[in-house]
């Protein structure tokens, strides 16, 4: 008997038999978890670890009055911080940046991919880069960079000012600071906002806009009436983004707060307020509670905005 003649044990299974996994399949398993045990250790180790440690933290207090001992008092830190007065204007600072930085990032975002988009040739291409290179730029290097450029004694603006006979303005002043920071931010994240929204746009089939044309529709009906629609879900994704970074907004003003005089206080935003409480006067049981109170707002934020706009996101 050949061994093509002899009965094997592999055999189809039954109606109501499963087969179990294969050897091959098996071994492929295991390959793919020692792929992932590096990235699984780190994770673990940088993330997940420090998490559980900081929130551990924000449930015991330690001080004076304790005697210098770490003592467990539940959530008391989250009853304290949703009532401290420099917690909640930090948060309702924040929140007015929102408000105003972010349509503006978005609106420039998509205005420059548009018009990139009815463009084919190089000068796209240059327009593009000249656009993203800011946001390749660190936000540390890009602050102490405009720093430079609204100091009042070395800046440039009180010569182009003085050009026109003009005072050039404080821009690091109490009155003038928050646009300035608006200013920052805007012009470091405005280029990678627009290539998300270039990259949607350029999947889009042409044959769309063909057939738009044909039934009469011009640039701004295609821009405004298919274009933007069909991006809805990128559009989405960004706001998120940028809602996110706009509520932990903490580089750009600790950057400004040594040139700013006394514009930028440290508990300008709950980040800066954290970092203050842990780094100058070693609260951390307390720096945080604002931490996780800071990732508990922005998690309901985010599923606000994200439920609100399901339709637009194409998650339901």
């Amino acid at each position: 008997m050949t061994s093509a003649d002899r009965p094997t044990d592999r055999r189809p299974a039954g109606p109501g038999e499963q087969r179990g996994p294969s050897l091959l399949d098996t071994k492929r398993q295991w390959w793919g978890w020692l792929f992932l045990a590096p990235f699984t250790v780190v994770f673990v180790l940088f993330l997940l670890v420090p998490l559980a440690y900081a929130f551990w933290l924000s449930l015991h207090t330690k001080g004076i009055a304790t005697g210098g001992e770490s003592i467990f008092t539940g959530f008391a830190n989250y009853a304290r911080v949703f009532t401290d007065t420099d917690f909640l204007s930090g948060m309702a600072r924040v929140g007015k940046f929102v408000l105003v930085m972010v349509p503006i990032q978005i609106g420039l975002a998509v205005t420059i991919a548009l018009v990139l988009d009815t463009l084919a040739t190089r000068l796209s291409r240059a327009s593009r880069l000249l656009v993203f290179v800011p946001y390749a730029i660190p936000a540390v290097i890009g602050a102490l960079m405009w720093g430079f450029l609204y100091s009042p004694r070395f800046g440039p603006a009180t010569d182009v000012f003085g050009l026109v006979g003009l005072d050039a303005p404080d821009f690091l002043s109490r009155d003038l600071i928050f646009g300035s920071l608006v200013n920052i931010v805007t012009w470091q994240w405005v280029g990678y906002y627009m290539i998300i929204v270039y990259a949607a746009l350029r999947a889009i089939d042409p044959t769309v806009y063909e057939a738009a044309r044909l039934d009469g529709a011009g640039n701004w009906a295609i821009a405004l009436r298919i274009k933007v629609p069909m991006i809805a879900s990128s559009m989405v994704m960004i706001v998120v983004f940028a809602l996110i970074g706009t509520l932990q907004f903490f580089t750009e003003p600790t950057v400004l707060r040594s040139v700013a005089q006394g514009a930028i206080p440290t508990t300008y935003t709950p980040n800066m307020y954290a970092y203050s409480m842990a780094f100058s006067y070693s609260q951390f049981n307390y720096a945080s509670t604002i931490a996780f109170a800071l990732g508990i707002l922005v998690f309901i934020g985010s599923y606000l905005f994200l439920y609100a706009t399901r339709k637009q996101s194409g998650l339901k």
